[in-house]
């Protein structure tokens, strides 16, 4: 599944690190989940969305 979190994170002017903070994760995770090397659970991908201020779909839900 594609995805958009770097845009949306670089939008906030966020690092990796940053992301992981806000979101509670190790740096690790956000990367593989930025490179699509791992899917967040449904929770975890509206609390992103909450974090970023845009739709789950604009995050996963690529053209």
């Amino acid at each position: 599944m594609g995805n958009n979190i770097k845009e949306f994170r670089e939008k906030k002017g966020w690092s990796q690190s940053e992301l992981a903070r806000q979101l509670n994760v190790h740096k690790s995770w956000v990367h593989k989940l930025e490179t699509g090397k791992k899917e967040p659970t449904l929770r975890m991908a509206l609390r992103m969305a909450n974090i970023l201020e845009c739709r789950v779909e604009d995050i996963f839900f690529t053209n």
